[in-house]
This record gives structure tokens, sequence and C-alpha cells, in this order.
């Protein structure tokens, strides 16, 4: 029996696809893997996957310390339209988690609307495998919310450690200085509070860990001595746990910059044979020193002035104001200090006595006739001082012990001076019961004064703490003074005045006193 060859067996006979109409629009689809007679195109408009996720929501925010609550108990800081704010925004949405997110943006709005718009697009696959991708709004309700450690800090007794930082001299220039590295390195961020005491300040903190970083911080800038001691709170005989606070006595070395220091003998031999009368140039990680006469520098650190102690003879208080009468380079220099002798004569003596002083100086590179200069008076002098009397009473170093010891050069300034176009920032403090009063406020702005012009006058002071530009008032009188400051090299008859480019625009006030 013959086949017929044109026929094909059914396994070959090709099939034509199901194909419908979408009832909405009418383009042919395959109506086998159709969901409901609906094309991709109109099933993406007919179904919303982003049912069940939350359009309107809260967030809780602390004014404060400016943090964010991250759910559940986390506090982040976030500046405002930043990504970590964004990841803040997203976690606190519900339902978000039952689609993919491909993109998520914030919307702008007012700063003080207090709501916050992101818009977020998202993906779903559909039953029938089409891939539906939709876009939305959802609006942050911004709430004021205090945080655990700010709660605490309004609340007594509820620190966990205190960083007792303390300097037994009679003024604050220290603290200032140091005030204004803490700032600058935020150091103080971790403290619930800020308490000033006499002869120093309290640093509480709400853990041992934040107050063992900030003695680390203190280590690093200045030569401290630290004790430390603990005391038990509560003891949970369930668990054995127990529970203490944590002091940490901080002392400060009792030297400052500018301040006479008679050395031992001993000590001073072993720094280089350098004279045991000399100048604190500096303070920093050790203690700078400088003989005038020879211009010799020397550094003592911190392990080597505890053990072998000794004490300022004077400070800046005791500063005697001169009138340079004649001055000769003497030809040797090192860094910015120059060699030269002067001959001098107190302020106070002109027209009463003809009493001058020929002495020699590391300022010869600023000291012109006519000048006034502050420095130490020694001739008659009576200096409550074992190590000076030692000094004195050695017959390598009794007989080189100078009338006169000049510090620094003096700027008189005008009372107009005071009008500065740069400020400071202060850290709020309070007041413990026990700290000056009043009558003290008068030696408080002299101190706070005398640092002023320190950072006027020394340029590698300005270097180390940040300094802003002052009000608006203070900006146009240095606009107006520009022209001049410039004509005379950045020095009037006021004194040195710093540069307006050399300061920062931004004063962040919060939490911050101007000063």
């Amino acid at each position: 029996m013959e086949i017929d060859s044109d026929i094909v067996p059914i396994q070959q006979i090709p099939r034509s696809a199901a194909t419908i109409l979408c009832y909405k629009c009418g383009a042919p689809i395959d109506g086998t893997s159709a969901a409901g007679a609906l094309c991709d195109d109109c099933f993406k408009l007919s179904v919303d996957i982003t049912e069940g996720i939350q359009r309107e929501t809260t967030l809780h925010f602390c004014k404060d310390c400016d943090r964010w609550l991250s759910p559940p108990n986390q506090w982040l800081v976030a500046p405002p339209e930043s990504p970590q704010l964004l990841a803040v925004c997203l976690r606190r949405l519900l339902g978000l988690n039952r689609v993919r997110m491909t993109d998520a943006k914030f919307i702008w709005t007012e700063p003080h609307s207090r709501r916050l718009k992101v818009k977020i697009t998202v993906q779903q696959t559909a039953s029938h495998g089409a891939i539906v991708q939709q876009t939305f709004d959802v609006e942050y309700i911004t709430a004021s919310q205090q945080c655990p450690d700010c709660q605490k800090s309004y609340t007594h007794n509820t620190w966990r450690a205190v960083v007792q930082l303390r300097q037994k001299v009679p003024h604050k220039r220290t603290f200032l200085y140091l005030e204004q590295l803490i700032l600058k390195h935020g150091a103080h961020k971790d403290t619930t509070n800020i308490k000033e005491v006499v002869d120093g300040i309290d640093f509480y903190f709400g853990q041992r860990s934040h107050a063992d970083k900030f003695t680390d911080f203190l280590a690093s800038v200045t030569p401290i001595q630290m004790k430390k001691s603990s005391t038990l709170i509560s003891t949970n005989v369930h668990t054995s746990t127990k529970s203490y606070k944590f002091s940490f006595s901080v002392e400060i070395i009792p030297i400052c910059k500018d301040d006479l220091v008679a050395l031992p003998i001993k000590l001073a031999n072993q720094i280089g044979q350098m004279s045991p009368l000399a100048l604190c140039s500096r303070v920093g990680t050790a203690i700078n020193l400088l003989d005038p006469n020879t211009l010799q520098t020397a550094e003592i650190s911190g392990k080597e002035y505890w053990h072998s102690p000794f004490r300022s003879m004077a400070d800046v208080q005791q500063l005697v104001e001169f009138v340079v009468l004649d001055i000769e380079p003497l030809g040797v220099s090192k860094g910015r200090f120059f060699l030269a002798e002067a001959t001098i004569a107190r302020a106070s003596d002109f027209g009463v006595n003809d009493t001058t002083y020929l002495v020699r100086t590391h300022l010869g590179g600023i000291l012109h006739p006519g000048d006034a200069v502050l420095g130490y008076n020694l001739t008659g002098g009576n200096f409550n001082n074992e190590n000076f009397d030692a000094i004195e009473q050695n017959h390598r170093w009794g007989s080189t012990i100078p009338d006169v010891i000049l510090v620094k050069k003096h700027y008189p300034r005008k009372p107009k001076s005071k009008k500065r176009n740069w400020r400071l920032k202060r850290m709020a403090q309070e007041e413990d019961e026990l700290a000056p009063r009043k009558q003290d406020k008068d030696r408080t702005d002299r101190d706070y004064e005398l640092f002023m012009r320190d950072v006027e006058e020394d340029e590698e002071l300005q270097a180390t703490i940040a300094l802003y530009k002052a009000q608006k008032e203070a900006n146009r009188d240095a606009d107006v003074m520009s022209d001049v400051e410039e004509e005379d090299d950045d020095e009037s008859e006021d004194g040195p005045r710093i540069r307006m480019e050399q300061l920062l625009d931004d004063f962040d006030e919060m939490n911050i006193e101007g000063g």
C-alpha cells in the first residue's frame, strides 16, 4: 500500500498560539498566559502593588542633640536630605518589604514645615510573569522627642563617669585654650553635663568608655596627671551584677605660656646644660622652654615634669611694661626668635628717674626703639621659690641672673579695639555653687581678654583653634578698616588684627554660647 508523500504526520503540524483580544484596549494577547484577559499595559494600570504600604508616618527627632530615632531604640546623626536620613525614613515605613524597591529620593519641602516627603519606586512580578513598576509618595511628620541621653542630662545624679579637670594657677588662660581645642575636635559631644567649679571644670558622661575617650584626648593635647576611682552604687544579688560610678581626677601641669620658671639645677643639666632660669614659650604635648639670653630651647615631657615637679616663679599677671630706648641685633636667630641687646626703661619711671637696663632678648625681630614691651623685673624682687634660691647660691648660675627678662611686645589698645571682627565658640557650662560669683566676674573677663589678645598676637595659636566671623555689625566695621589694615601690614595702633580670609563663616549656635 502506497502512502501519499504530501501528508505530514500529526506530530509535525505546527500549532498556532491561542490568541484573544484584551477586553479593555482590544490588543491581541496570548490567551493561555493572560491574567483575566488583560494585556500587560492594562494589567499594570489595574493592579496596585503598593497596597498595604504606609503613605504617612511619623519620625522622631531630638532637638537637643540633632539625632533621629531609628527603630527600635537607636538614635542616629543624619543631616537633612542625607543618605543616612533616607535610610532612617525607609526603615520606618511598614509594608515596604513586600515589594522590591528600585529607587528612593527626597522631595523638597519647606524647612519649617516639619514635613519630609520621599518618592519611592517599587517593582513586583505578577502571576503571569509581567513586571509591574509603580511610584508613590510618602509623607513623614517630624515630631520632637527627647532621646534617653538628653533626658539624663536634665536629671540629677544620672551620670556614670566624671572627669574632674583641674589646674592650680591664678588665671583661666589654659582652660580657655583647652575649651577651644575641645570644641574644634568635638571631644565634648558625649557629655551629659559640663559644670564650672573652683580651679577647673567637671565633665559628666553616661558611660565610662566616653570618659576614657575624653581623657585620651586631654593627654594628646597637654601634659596631665590622672587618678581613677570608682564608687559602688548597687548590687543585684540574683545576677551578681554591680553598678559603679567612676571618677577621673585629671590635673594639668601648673605651667602656662609666657611663665617664668626656675628649674631644678639637676633637671636643667639633664636637658642640655640649659640655664635653669627660662621662659615657657609653649605648652603642648610637652613644655617648651626658651633661654632668652642664648636662644637655647628644650622640651620637658609630662613624665619628666611629674618626676621632678617645679612651679612658675611669675606669671603674666606680674608682667611690667617697659619702653625700648635702643636695640642692637646680635645676628643670631633660631626659628622666629632673634637675639638682640636692648636698652629699656620702666614705663612708670619716665619723669621720675633715669634708671635704664641693658638686657638680652629673643624679640630682636619685632622690637624697635619706642616700642612698649612686657617683661619680668627681677631686681629687688622677693620670690618665694626654692629653685630660684638655689640658682642664686650656685657659683655657676648665680651671676647670670639678669635684671629684667622680656617676654612679649605690648600693643597699646584703645577701648574700641574690643570690637573685633572675629569671635570664638564657647561651651554651655553650668555654674557650681562654689564657682566664682559676681565679685570675681571682672577677673574672669580680664582673663578672657588676655586670651583674646594672645590669639591676635600669636599666629601659631591661631592655627590650632577655629576662628569665626563676628556678627554683621562687626563685619561692617571690619570692612571699613580693611584698607587701613593692609597699609599697616595688618597692624594698627590698636594692635594686630586677624584677616577676614582666616575666619570661618559657619557659626553653629546650638548648645554653644558665642564669645
